[in-house]
This record gives structure tokens, C-alpha cells and sequence, in this order.
């Protein structure tokens, strides 16, 4: 049953990425498998291995099945497999992730992916999930929310901020498919009080209304959260 489920998690997202256009450049061969950049020279992507040298590890990662820790301040894990994991997915315009989520409220806290759309899957438990619309024409932004059960699909759209939280009893569990081989994410709180070197605490306090010395401490507290 395990294996049927997990089988019906795979189909479900390989379908619906089928239907999307990728963010990333089309392929122009069969495949480029990603190797690592040498002689500090980048590119919009990586660098491709001799398809001759390719086999079938560079296209396989293992272990999707098995929970997750969620003992995280969040109560949320998401365990990524993007072409850092599968160099095969190079130039292929799509990643995958898992997200475990502890009862009772556990958090996928806010956060933008910028370089790609996002379809969720629900198999466990019971998720509020939403995303904030851009500006809108009168002024703020909407939020658009569902509750979802196993099951469910939801999709949040490219570069908008969105969440998901665990509103069961019980843990939770969802896969994503990404239309990108490196979405990126942006966890709001993070990058906004956790920024390398810190943002200038007047910024901060201006933008979100706060005193300064609560901003100083989140400062401090995020800052310490995101380098441990």
C-alpha cells in the first residue's frame, strides 16, 4: 500500500509537469548531465558531462519514502531533490521536493521560489495552504488560501509568496513538483532579519512598524538561527 501511494504521488506530478511550460532554457541534446564547474567560470546552468561518462546514477536518488526530522523550530523539513541531487535533471526544467510537517502546527513558513511555479500534492494529513498576490491595482495584496486533504492539489504561482501549515492531529506529509532544475526559495523572516551582513535596523523598523530594539532582536535571534 506504501508503494502504491508513493507510486501515485510520482505519476500525479510527472502528469502535471508535463502540462507546464519550464522556466529554464529548453535542452538542445538528449540530455547534459551536470558536472562541476572548474576554474571559477559559471554558467546559466552547469557545465555538461561527456555524455559517453554518463550512467544511471546521474539521473536516480533514493529515500523519498522515508519520513523526515521535524523537530526543526518550524516543525517542518523539506528535503529537496534538484539538480545538485540529480545532475541528470540539468537543462530539464523540473525538481522535486518532500515536506514533512509536525502536528499541531507544523510550518512551511512563507517564502518565494523566484524561478519557478510550484504544484503541491498532498498524501498525509490536513494543510492550510495559500499565497499572496503581487500589488493590486486599488492598493495590498490578496491571499488566497485552502484547506487540503490527502489528495488534494494546489498550486502556487512563480515568484509569489506562499506557505503551507499543518492544521491536523497527526503529521503531514506532501510532495511538490517545480517547473525550474534550481528554483531558489526565499524564506521571508529569514531573508529579511537573517540577511549577511544584517540590514540596517532602521530599514526594518520603518517597513514593518516596529521598535528598534525588537528588530535589533530578531535580528540577532534569526541571524543566529540561520548560521547554526
Amino acid at each position: 500500500m506504501e508503494g502504491l501511494k508513493v507510486l501515485l504521488v510520482f505519476v500525479v506530478l510527472a502528469l502535471a509537469s508535463s502540462f507546464a511550460s519550464a522556466s529554464d532554457p529548453s535542452p538542445l541534446q538528449d540530455f547534459c548531465v551536470a558536472m562541476k564547474e572548474t576554474d571559477g567560470v559559471f554558467v546559466n546552468g552547469k557545465f555538461c558531462k561527456d555524455p559517453e561518462q554518463v550512467t544511471e546514477k546521474d539521473f536516480f536518488f533514493a529515500g523519498l519514502n522515508v519520513p523526515r526530522d521535524i523537530s526543526s523550530p518550524v516543525g517542518s523539513n523539506v528535503t529537496a531533490v534538484n539538480v545538485a541531487q540529480i545532475p541528470g535533471l540539468n537543462t530539464l526544467g523540473i525538481s522535486l521536493v518532500r515536506i514533512d510537517y509536525a502536528p499541531h502546527g507544523g510550518l512551511n513558513p512563507p517564502h518565494t521560489h523566484p524561478r519557478a511555479t510550484e504544484i503541491l500534492l498532498v498524501v498525509e494529513g490536513t494543510l492550510y495552504v495559500g499565497f499572496l498576490t503581487s500589488n493590486l491595482a486599488k492598493g495590498g495584496n490578496r491571499l488566497i488560501t485552502k484547506v487540503l486533504n490527502p489528495g488534494d492539489v494546489f498550486v502556487f504561482p512563480v515568484g509569489l509568496i506562499h506557505f503551507q501549515l499543518n492544521v491536523g492531529k497527526t503529521n503531514a506529509v506532501a510532495f511538490a513538483s517545480l517547473s525550474s532544475q534550481n528554483p531558489g526559495v526565499i524564506t521571508i523572516a529569514n531573508a529579511v532579519f537573517g540577511a549577511d551582513p544584517p540590514m540596517n535596523p532602521n530599514v526594518l523598523t520603518k517597513a514593518f512598524h516596529l521598535d528598534k530594539k525588537l528588530v535589533e532582536y530578531l535580528q540577532k535571534q534569526i541571524w543566529t538561527d540561520n548560521n547554526n
